[in-house]
């Protein structure tokens, strides 16, 4: 039944169908084939979308969208610019400090990696630097832009798994900060070794103006991530008054779109939102059938037979999802495999927290993971250069995420 399943879903990946089509196309071929009654399918359709905290989703996109399509993102790399511009190479710096303060904002990799590229690669290509440097840079930093919470990949694991989102958030900070430092450590070698130049000197004053200018885009996480954690509000309520306070600084405190605008705004999060639950509600079907026929448990069974050490499979589970990240969607890949994991670190007494955020942060590296990695098409689409230009610049950064998932794999510095 197991390769019965996941033959087919190869078969109809590889043929190019969308990933919640061939989810639900491969679990009808297993259904059909076995005689089981087809009003399963709609139940359990019903099922995967009825889920409270789903609700959070279209909201924190909402919320992203609607501050990155103004100069949120302009106000907060300037802000960085004043803080760190000073050192050589310091808007490589700028790059990742952008990324991580968007990140805070935006819960997407592709929106983190447009909102910062945007913006900072033709002020690094006017100031020397090289173009597919600068793209593959703020490709690697979008990465963050799942990892430091709110965090979509994380809303979806906690859903399937039944864990806290708000646990999931806490814990995503120091992932995400690690992530960056490991950039940054990059950029400024590159930096000397490119003699890419200093920018204007530190000054306290520009700090406070540029501060100011950024601070009620800085506001932003700190309400919406101080009200989760104070117990104050929900994640899914902490959503809703994300998009409220958005709408607010972008029509009346910045001015940066109008309300015309904002229809268009609420309708492309509602498309992705709808895409999204179709994915969720195919793949419960999906992980009805897994459960019904004990697959993951056999699946699980059989790796432990392999070896009883979790430092050994936990590197197989790493290896596994930096192929999925390489080839699907960072939500398609997390619904599928999470079902499948869960029994096998369940047994190994793996905290199902540090988990989710093991997962998150090697799905999050397949978006700079050719050929599926949307950070990249995003970088490209900035700067006219081609995909292969920016890949062959972004490996040493790809290298570096990877030995991050490593220490985050192994040592579990975990923030109950």
């Amino acid at each position: 039944m197991g390769w019965m399943l996941f033959l087919a879903l190869l078969i109809l990946i590889f043929m190019g169908m969308p990933i919640a089509v061939a989810i639900g196309l491969s679990s009808f071929f297993v259904l059909a084939t076995h005689n089981i009654n087809l009003v399963l399918i709609p139940q359990r359709m019903f099922v995967g979308a009825d889920s409270f905290p789903l609700v959070a989703v279209p909201f924190f996109i909402l919320a992203g969208d609607l501050l990155a399509k103004g100069n949120v993102s302009k106000r907060l790399v300037d802000f960085a610019d004043a803080c760190v511009g000073f050192i050589r190479g310091g808007l490589s710096l700028v790059a990742v400090l952008g990324s991580m303060f968007f990140a805070a904002i935006s819960g997407s990799g592709a929106a983190t990696t447009a909102a910062i590229g945007t913006p900072l690669i033709p002020e690094m290509e006017a100031k020397g630097y090289e173009v597919s440097f600068s793209a593959a840079l703020i490709a690697a930093s979008g990465t963050i832009g799942v990892i430091i919470p709110p965090s979509v990949p994380m809303i979806l694991y906690a859903i399937i798994a039944d864990q806290s989102v708000a646990r999931l958030f806490l814990n995503g900070f120091l992932p995400g900060i690690l992530m960056g430092l490991a950039l940054m450590g990059y950029a400024l070698y590159v930096a000397r070794k490119k003699q890419y130049p200093i920018g204007s000197p530190l000054r306290l004053q520009n700090i406070r103006a540029k501060f100011k200018m950024a601070f009620f885009g800085i506001l932003t996480p700190v309400i919406i991530l101080g009200g989760i954690f104070s117990g104050y509000f929900t994640p899914s309520e902490a959503a809703v008054i994300a998009v409220d306070y958005a709408i607010i600084v972008a029509l009346f405190i910045y001015k940066d779109i109008r309300l015309k605008h904002l229809y268009n705004l609420v309708v492309n999060a509602g498309i992705t939102m709808s895409l999204i639950m179709f994915l969720i509600s195919t793949s419960q079907i999906f992980s009805w059938i897994l459960a019904n026929w004990s697959i993951p448990s056999k699946i699980a069974t059989s790796l432990l037979s392999l070896t009883d050490s979790p430092l050994v499979i936990m590197l197989l589970i790493n290896i596994v999802i930096l192929i999925a990240g390489v080839f699907m969607e960072t939500a398609s890949a997390l619904i599928i495999l999470t079902p499948v994991f869960l029994p096998i670190v369940s047994q190994l007494g793996i905290n199902l927290i540090h988990f989710g955020i093991i997962v998150v942060v090697g799905l999050a590296i397949g978006m700079v993971t050719p050929p599926v990695a949307i950070n990249l098409y995003v970088a490209s689409s900035i700067t006219g250069k081609s995909i292969e230009t920016i890949s062959h610049r972004v490996w040493p950064m790809l290298l570096l995420l990877i030995l991050v998932l490593m220490l985050v794999t192994y040592v579990p510095l975990l923030l109950y």
